[in-house]
């Protein structure tokens, strides 16, 4: 007789690869280093109260929600990485008390009212962005020149390059690569971004896919419209959208093509949004959009599993 054994029963994969929701997530916080440094450089102070706040603030919202809850509290490395996502798609301007505001609804409504990490449908970050810009939108769309590491908390207003008329594009261009430009804190230095979303594809935490289609059908979609393709895809918040956030495990397609499928389609919304919305920008609800639909792509687009045969059309 041999004695028995404990099993564990779980849904499939049944195949760990060693990657536990911390690592990635702080694998994703060490890469989101390079634009908050950026932000960090071109803001100042400024950009410190507010990574700060956003961080802190996500923090100890989830371990008071998870108490109330009565469940236990694990520092997996999510809330910090919501806070931080959040506090780079804010504008340097934007009063500490609304970046607490936008991280506590991020948190609580957005992710744990769905039931915490891996049940919600949204994601938190830009949740809580479109919190904030429907209940601050005068403050969420005040811009101000990049100051450089100042300690003063002044600020020159200035347009976010999509709202404004560019006449010398090769100027801008070199702008947007290196961040001397106005905007939200980890939009503004596009170079920085794209190393990052690089690095988190040669580690295997996101595929190309998703980012990829998303940033293609942006730049086709602008180009067919008679828009500046390379501008299109270089200003705003495409490209911290497309590398961090539609990438997110838990809101986006878990095939290869419905990652595809996804990035067409926030690619394709916004091009929409911003040429024909009431915005500027239309990265995070073009994404939020694409997460409301995940579950039904996710449906229709199943991978047919090993000695199945797809059933032909009757």
């Amino acid at each position: 007789m041999t004695p028995e054994k404990n099993f564990m029963v779980s849904t499939s994969p049944h195949i760990w690869k060693g990657k536990s929701s911390r690592s990635i997530m702080n694998t994703v916080a060490l890469t989101l280093i390079l634009p908050a440094g950026a932000s960090i450089y071109y803001f100042g102070i400024r950009a410190i109260c507010i990574i700060s706040a956003a961080i802190l603030s996500s923090i100890v919202t989830e371990y008071a929600i998870k108490k109330l809850r009565g469940r236990k509290f694990v520092m997996d490395g999510s809330a910090l990485v919501t806070g931080l996502l959040l506090a780079l798609t804010l504008p340097p301007t934007l009063p500490i008390w609304m970046v607490v505001i936008g991280s506590v609804f991020a948190i609580a409504i957005v992710k744990e009212a769905f039931g915490g990490l891996g049940y919600n449908i949204f994601n938190p970050a830009l949740g809580g962005r479109a919190f904030l810009s429907i209940c601050f939108a005068r403050e969420m769309s005040t811009w101000s020149l990049p100051t450089y590491f100042s300690l003063s908390t002044d600020a020159i207003t200035t347009a976010t390059p999509l709202a404004m008329d560019i006449a010398d594009k090769t100027a801008m261009y070199k702008d947007l690569l290196i961040g001397n430009i106005g905007g939200s804190m980890g939009e503004t230095c596009a170079i920085l971004i794209i190393i990052g979303g690089i690095i988190l594809i040669s580690v295997n935490i996101i595929t190309w896919h998703l980012p990829i289609c998303y940033i293609g059908t942006v730049a086709l979609f602008s180009f067919i419209l008679g828009e500046d393709p390379v501008f299109s895809v270089l200003a705003g918040g495409l490209m911290l959208g497309a590398f961090f956030m539609a990438t997110d495990y838990v809101t986006s397609p878990i095939t290869n093509w419905g990652k595809v499928i996804f990035g067409v389609g926030a690619g394709i919304m916004t091009v929409v949004i911003r040429l024909f919305g009431g915005m500027p920008e239309g990265v995070c609800y073009s994404i939020l959009f694409m997460n409301a639909l995940t579950p039904l792509i996710d449906r229709y687009i199943k991978p047919t599993p090993y000695g199945f045969q797809k059933e032909s059309a009757k």
